[in-house]
């Protein structure tokens, strides 16, 4: 099939899903392969007045590829090891009491990697939080309280590193794995080894940083409930490390060119953020923040296999092996947490297998 064929295709599917769909305020689409030569960048919504491609995002958990690949870089400096236990980094409030289940106490038990690929056991805080603050606006709570919140309000589920269980409180643990090793905030530290390096202009960490250039566009708006998450002011507190970045999709795209093109990280540490992976469905393994679909036969064949990363507002950033595609995208809208991937899928990765190689 011709590009100019299936790049008019992805744009009819992503058009017929806004339509069909009234609650979809804004959502946007990048779909980009230079072996191809196909770049599409589009976007829309109803009821917004601004829907513009150039608009800054906010990605939810896809931030969590952010801070994975920001240990890796300080791994491969020396500055510390996937296998370190987390007792060495962190202060010894913080490690009180961190992992008691059924009685015995694991804290001192968990490694970084078990941080990494959600292996640790602890619980997760993002969700009760993100009600409290739904409840009560005031609501104000930063990660390091987050932790000492969830030791008194939830429990441990398993042993460390013996199952998978998705946990925004892991990412919390890592960014102040970061700061204790680098005497920086975990914000800075995106602008100085990702950000800048990469010359990202547009993005920041929502509620703790600035982009480097102004964008001539608001950022776009993520929904809850059609309610405007990012009007609420304390929102950020509950999200840093565990998903803050906001970026455009042309600086999200420049992001994920680097990572596979070993600009950031060596190939060898990719390769060992992919490998050691758990089951987090019979469809996904989930490695060091990293999302990669599994074989499945008559409904995932290998030509569809990508890896990257998913925010629970409808965001996804991936890479398409076969292709060489990097496919981009925002429903903002939490009602698209699973629909996202499902559109990501047999939406675009469908259309991209049809490139000859």
């Amino acid at each position: 099939m011709e590009i100019r064929d299936i790049s008019h295709k992805i744009q009819e599917h992503f058009s017929r899903q806004i339509k069909k769909d009234t609650n979809l305020n804004n959502a946007f689409l990048l779909v980009h392969s230079q072996k191809a030569g196909l770049h599409l960048n589009i976007g829309s919504g109803h009821r917004q007045t601004e829907i513009n491609t150039q608009q800054p995002q906010y990605m939810a958990s896809v931030g969590k590829l952010f801070t994975s690949t920001m240990i890796s870089i300080f791994q491969e400096k020396g500055y510390l090891n996937f296998q370190d236990k987390i007792a060495g980094y962190l202060e010894s409030d913080i490690m009180d009491r961190l992992h008691v289940f059924k009685d015995t106490d694991y804290s001192g038990e968990i490694r970084i990697s078990h941080l990494l690929n959600q292996t640790s056991g602890l619980y997760d805080c993002f969700w009760p939080l993100l009600q409290n603050l739904m409840n009560d606006p005031n609501f104000k709570i930063c990660p390091k309280d987050a932790i000492q919140w969830g030791k008194g309000n939830l429990s441990p589920k398993f042993k460390p590193g013996t199952k998978h269980y998705y946990s925004d409180t892991n990412y919390y643990l890592l960014g102040l794995i970061l700061e204790s090793v680098s005497k920086k905030p975990f914000h800075e530290l995106l602008h100085q080894y990702i950000f800048d390096p990469l010359k990202m202009d547009s993005a920041y960490v929502l509620g703790y940083s600035k982009p480097k250039v102004q964008p001539d566009y608001s950022l776009a708006g993520f929904y809850v409930e059609n309610k405007d998450i990012s009007q609420l002011e304390n929102y950020p507190g509950i999200d840093y490390s565990g998903g803050g970045v906001v970026a455009t999709m042309e600086d999200l795209l420049i992001f994920m060119k680097a990572l596979v093109n070993n600009k950031l990280i060596k190939n060898h540490t990719l390769t060992m953020m992919m490998e050691d992976r758990k089951s987090l469905n019979l469809s996904i393994n989930y490695g060091y923040g990293i999302w990669m679909f599994k074989k499945i036969p008559l409904l995932l064949p290998r030509s569809m296999y990508c890896w990257g990363c998913v925010g629970a507002t409808g965001a996804f950033m991936f890479y398409h092996p076969n292709s060489e595609s990097f496919i981009i995208g925002n429903f903002n809208n939490l009602a698209y947490r699973t629909k996202a991937i499902q559109f990501m899928l047999f939406k675009v990765v469908k259309e991209l297998v049809k490139i000859k190689n």
